[in-house]
């Protein structure tokens, strides 16, 4: 796809979503909160950082493989930008030392071992706050989440520019380079934490055509995994062979349930689809609501198979994305 037409589609698509919005629901009819033990971002630490934040190796077992049990999670934001006019604070979900379930505890020790990275992108009027009911549970199966608030398409930006998403998959890339300087910070909770070798981007909406577009155009090397959640295309797919997982409801009026399926079809990669039967456009991204345990579980085992190699995950999927009357799903993997 040219550029003059995925600048097109963009604005077209940013058009609608500017009305409708896109940002996920944590319930239905419920109000988004704020990150649980969240904080105002803060600077990332320097070398010189104090060592009282380094992770304790005593704290829990170390992590070799996908975790077979739950994890504690940990939060902490980081104030990050690419440039002086693009900040981009950034939300930092993570397997944590200590026991497992409650709410995400705020700037707790890592847990001990190596963990994959996914980057998470809201939709458009979204926050990362928005979608924490997905990005916790993605922490405690054993990855670092990091979710930014992209500049000018965020809920508080201002102007708000739903045609920016076009910048955004860069966005994506400057953060990924800014998270990855922590795992040799001396003294930071991520150092040594963090495997640069086992990135995958996953976003709804807005995120989800900016993690598409993290594979195309200047395509991010680092990616070897993608999951698209109502989105599509930002560009045709380049560089290495990655796997991709699509998740849309055949009920989207936001974004078409077709712009998913042509994205699908037009590449030649490994890929999955996840159909949301009767879903619509975020709907089914709220925990307890119809779509939301086939995603999850999708989402989680596709993860699982292409960043931890976890190939009893990978068998899994079919059985994770097929529901009678709730979900199909459909692969060449």
């Amino acid at each position: 796809m040219s550029e003059p037409r995925v600048r097109l589609r963009l604005l077209a698509v940013s058009l609608l979503l500017g009305v409708t919005a896109c940002s996920a629901p944590v319930a239905p009819g419920a109000t988004p909160p704020a990150p649980s033990g969240s904080s105002s971002a803060v600077v990332v630490p320097s070398a010189g950082a104090s060592a009282s934040a380094a992770p304790s190796a005593a704290a829990s077992p170390v992590v070799v493989g996908a975790p077979k049990a739950a994890l504690a999670v940990g939060v902490r934001t980081l104030k990050l930008s690419r440039g002086a006019d693009r900040a981009l604070p950034t939300t930092v979900w993570y397997p944590a030392a200590g026991k497992a379930g409650g709410s995400p505890r705020k700037d707790a020790a890592a847990a001990a071992g190596r963990f994959p990275i996914v980057l998470f992108s809201h939709g458009l009027r979204g926050l990362p706050a928005y979608y924490q009911q997905v990005t916790t549970r993605l922490a405690a199966a054993g990855f670092v989440v990091a979710a930014p608030a992209y500049p000018f398409t965020n809920r508080d930006a201002s102007p708000f520019q739903g045609a920016d998403v076009i910048n955004q998959p860069a966005d994506g890339s400057a953060v990924l380079t800014a998270l990855l300087k922590l795992n040799t910070t001396a003294g930071d909770r991520f150092a040594g934490r963090l495997d640069g070798g086992r990135i995958a981007v996953a976003g709804h909406s807005a995120g989800g055509f900016t993690s598409a577009g993290m594979l195309a155009n200047k395509r991010d090397d680092r990616v070897r995994a993608a999951v698209v959640i109502a989105g599509g295309a930002l560009g045709g797919f380049r560089g290495s062979r990655t796997p991709v997982l699509f998740v849309h409801g055949d009920r989207d009026a936001v974004v078409k349930y077709e712009t998913g399926r042509d994205a699908y079809d037009a590449t030649s990669w490994p890929r999955a689809f996840l159909t949301v039967l009767g879903g619509g456009h975020s709907e089914f991204l709220a925990p307890g609501a119809k779509g939301f345990d086939p995603m999850m579980k999708t989402m989680t085992d596709f993860l699982r198979w292409t960043l931890y190699a976890d190939a009893a995950a990978k068998g899994r999927l079919a059985k994770d994305g097929t529901r009678s009357g709730v979900s199909r799903f459909e692969a060449k993997l």
